[in-house]
């Protein structure tokens, strides 16, 4: 599964990642700087916070670019990955996010479902049609639409929406950084930049 989706990418991240840190980047043209930070769940660490949804096609091309970076993640850095609720569409495809980390399946199901919904154009975006794509990782459509409606996902999808009205955002995938920064786009630009931001808050400590 990782070979097609990451295979056609590599080149370019690696191509990028040297200049990483030698790069100017201008507030409010490749990032934008937040008037209210928002705080941050882990202090002492420095947050990257990723905001997408499943059907977001421009989320699907960024993936690859996150995977890549995720495979040398920082010590000092800490990635949280959050499901977008913007409208009850979007909202249902967040819940089964928070669904399959609840029952254990989302490191196996999470570029699956991206890949069948855009390379393979499967309409799995509805709770119906979400409840069958888990069955193939051992998920009972009853247990997938119990733990969907129960209150430990319901209280995450609150969480979620807090943080884009936080955050201001007016559509995904953005990416922040450490409550401060956001950073949006699809290609490899975005782990640059985001990686120039880590690196301003850590010479700000």
């Amino acid at each position: 599964m990782k070979k097609f989706i990451l295979g056609t990418v590599a080149a370019s991240v690696l191509a990028f990642s040297g200049s990483a840190m030698a790069a100017n980047f201008v507030a409010g043209q490749d990032y934008q700087v937040l008037a209210n930070p928002v705080k941050v769940e882990k202090p002492g660490k420095i947050e990257v916070r990723e905001f997408f949804w499943y059907g977001c096609g421009h989320c699907y091309s960024l993936e690859p670019h996150m995977q890549s970076w995720l495979k040398k993640l920082p010590k000092d850095v800490r990635f949280v990955r959050t499901p977008a609720a913007m409208n009850p569409l979007w909202e249902q495809a967040a819940r089964a996010y928070y669904v399959s980390e609840a029952l254990g399946v989302r490191q196996k199901a999470h570029l699956q479902l991206f890949h069948d919904i855009h390379a393979k154009k499967q309409p799995i975006l509805e709770q119906a049609q979400l409840a069958k794509f888990y069955t193939r990782y051992g998920i009972s459509e009853e247990k997938f639409n119990t733990t969907y409606k129960s209150f430990p996902i319901s209280s995450k999808i609150a969480q979620a929406k807090k943080l884009t009205a936080q955050y201001q955002l007016s559509g995904v995938p953005a990416v922040t950084v450490n409550g401060k920064y956001i950073v949006q786009g699809n290609d490899a630009k975005v782990i640059q930049v985001v990686n120039y931001l880590i690196e301003k808050e850590r010479k700000a400590k």
